[in-house]
């Protein structure tokens, strides 16, 4: 990982948006920092897009997607989108990339290996915002309850066995049925929103994330920046960023929107 300074001008300049993890990227001790969002405004101030990409449940991303100024929040790592209405105070527009009907019966089967995973995994616990949950499941492993390693990979190995793709960000292991992540979310997010192909101006976005759950855009995003505390996870990752920021979370965040909008 490259220190952020050496982030080049002409890379910089070409920049049309800033996509985001939240939870210790934008976020310091589960709140977002008045400088993190102070750097929101100021990249879509300079008519950059901002879309934030989180593996945290619709339910809590709500209110966050009202009142943050972004273009689009994608929830339970791709599988929701909410977007900002144009008249400010108006409602949210959601979308499910599931039907109801896949919605429905994939929630079922998750309750049941969910109660498996509490049962077999010694101090497991369902992350705090699951009363938000549509479309995924979580463990907290580390926002209120501590599990070590070995549980974490034992709670992976569980729904990973019951068919479900399972990934762990800061806080949560989070698991789900069906194709989507984050990669796929931010793909739907440019399509929806601007009417674009991501994949046809990669190099033109940025990416900010800390953790494990990152990875899969670390890898396909030439301007992933991960802020600096990520090094809690460099062991674990098989594809890092190609930038780190000097600060940790929120700080981390606003020094990379800095480094954004300097280029312009």
């Amino acid at each position: 990982m490259l220190p952020l300074a050496t982030w080049p001008l002409a890379e910089r300049r070409g920049i049309v948006g800033v996509m985001t993890d939240i939870d210790d990227t934008l976020t310091t001790e589960g709140a977002i920092t008045a400088d993190a969002l102070q750097a929101l405004a100021d990249l879509k101030a300079a008519g950059l897009a901002v879309i934030a990409i989180t593996g945290r449940s619709t339910g809590w991303s709500e209110p966050f997607a009202q009142a943050w100024p972004l273009d689009t929040l994608i929830a339970e790592n791709g599988a929701v989108a909410l977007t900002r209405p144009a008249t400010p105070g108006g409602p949210l527009h959601k979308t499910y990339l599931q039907d109801a009907a896949t919605r429905s019966a994939n929630f079922t089967r998750m309750q049941h290996i969910a109660q498996r995973v509490l049962r077999e995994v010694p101090g497991a616990h369902l992350a705090e915002d699951s009363w938000g949950r549509e479309t995924d499941m979580a463990i907290d492993h580390s926002e209120f309850h501590h599990l070590g390693e070995a549980a974490v990979a034992q709670a992976v190995a569980i729904m990973r066995a019951e068919g479900m793709q399972a990934t762990v960000s800061s806080i949560h292991i989070n698991g789900w049925f069906g194709t989507h992540n984050k990669l796929e979310g931010a793909r739907w997010a440019v399509q929806s929103r601007f009417g674009r192909k991501l994949d046809a101006e990669l190099a033109h976005w940025v990416y900010v994330g800390d953790s494990t759950n990152d990875q899969l855009m670390f890898q396909t995003f030439p301007n992933a920046v991960g802020v600096a505390n990520i090094r809690r996870f460099e062991r674990a990752l098989q594809h890092r960023p190609r930038y780190i920021a000097p600060s940790e979370r929120g700080a981390g965040f606003a020094e990379v929107a800095r480094a954004v909008l300097s280029a312009f």
